[in-house]
């Protein structure tokens, strides 16, 4: 088995021929005058400008929507924190009220223990008959006794209950105003809804009316337009029928040649009304053509004069353009023999120089497959 014989790989195979249809694909592009774009992708470029402004499109759309949702959010936010500081505000005042009015020095447990007049109000454990306020000698109150140690911790305890009891009440109380709150809140915003309903309603209502009375208003306006144009058509056919009337009885009709007259002076009249000239005016106008035709007769033998010595100076250039072209045409002929001897001795000269490149100089001339050989590929 040959070494030819042996099978192609088929992945070789098929890299072979896909380059081979990109070369033809690039041929067919680059060789083809009319559709031939090298370096630039027309369709391409506009499918990525087209593409590129849908982008850019949807982007500004985006943006404007979350600019317009963070504005939204911003309000919000302002109106929450707002709403939170007035919140604030409102419960510190009423803590400090409550502070102020239920929570004093005297209402505290361990009052007793730091109150600045307990010496004043503290009285003797015992009372002597003698010395009611129990004197040194008497020895009837010594340093750390508490002999109303039980009597203060009862009062403790009842204090404590009430207390509590207290905080039970405040409590149950402000459930009670914060489920009232709630109630009336909800009932506040049934009525504002109720009231919204009845407002569409009400807006429906308007509108209603409002289009009948556009309606009745446009229907009286073409009444009104009907009747101007009734009362104008009856106008216009009275001023017309003044206006024959005027015509056929007034003084353009029946030949009047002083309503011809101007007021701007008597050599004027009014072209719309003149009725002709007078025999006065016709003879001054044919006096006045016989005088321009007399003038025109003048100046038109004048003009043939001109033109006899023009065509006289005319003749004369010719004859001395005639003898300067001769001059002219001897000197040129002169120039065309110099001229075709210079010719020959070129022509002699380069058809010795053209022997001698093909004898001497080009001995080994390209044939046609040298030539053929360009433009084959696209690399």
């Amino acid at each position: 088995m040959y070494k030819f014989d042996l099978p192609l790989d088929t992945r070789e195979a098929n890299a072979i021929a896909r380059r081979r249809n990109c070369e033809e694909q690039r041929k067919s592009r680059i060789f083809d005058a009319q559709t031939r774009q090298i370096g630039v992708d027309t369709a391409g470029l506009s499918t990525q400008i087209e593409e590129k402004r849908l982008r850019n499109q949807i982007e500004n759309e985006r943006k404007k929507a979350y600019d317009a949702e963070m504005v939204k959010n911003s309000q919000i936010c302002t109106l929450l924190d707002t709403r939170q500081q007035n919140d604030t505000m409102r419960q510190n005042v009423e803590l400090n009220k409550f502070r102020s009015e239920q929570q004093t020095a005297a209402s505290r447990r361990e009052f007793d223990l730091y109150d600045p007049e307990s010496k004043k109000k503290d009285q003797p454990a015992r009372v002597s008959d003698d010395d009611p306020r129990c004197q040194v000698s008497g020895l009837q109150l010594f340093q750390g006794e508490d002999l109303s140690a039980k009597e203060r911790k009862k009062l403790q305890q009842e204090q404590m209950r009430e207390w509590i009891k207290q905080q039970l009440s405040e409590k149950n109380r402000e459930k009670e105003a914060s489920m009232h709150a709630e109630t009336l809140y909800q009932r506040k915003m049934m009525q504002l809804d109720q009231r919204a309903v009845l407002l569409a309603k009400e807006e429906d209502e308007c509108r209603r009316n409002l289009n009948v009375a556009t309606k009745s208003y446009n229907a009286a306006l073409d009444a009104e337009r009907k009747a101007k144009e009734a009362i104008d058509k009856q106008k216009e056919l009275d001023d017309n029928f003044t206006e024959l009337s005027n015509q056929v009885y007034g003084d353009t009709l029946t030949e009047n040649p002083g309503v011809a007259q101007s007021s701007f002076g008597g050599h004027r009249v009014i072209t719309d009304r003149w009725k002709g000239m007078s025999d006065e005016q016709k003879v001054e106008i044919m006096r006045i053509r016989e005088e321009q035709q007399a003038e025109k007769q003048r100046k038109t033998e004048e003009e043939k004069e001109l033109q006899k010595e023009y065509e006289r100076s005319q003749l004369l250039q010719a004859n001395a353009a005639i003898l300067m072209e001769r001059e002219m045409n001897r000197k040129a002929a002169e120039i065309e023999k110099k001229i075709a001897e210079e010719n020959m001795r070129l022509q002699k000269e380069q058809k010795d120089t053209l022997t001698k490149l093909a004898k001497e100089v080009y001995t080994n001339p390209p044939t046609d497959a040298y030539f053929t050989q360009f433009n084959t590929g696209t690399r």
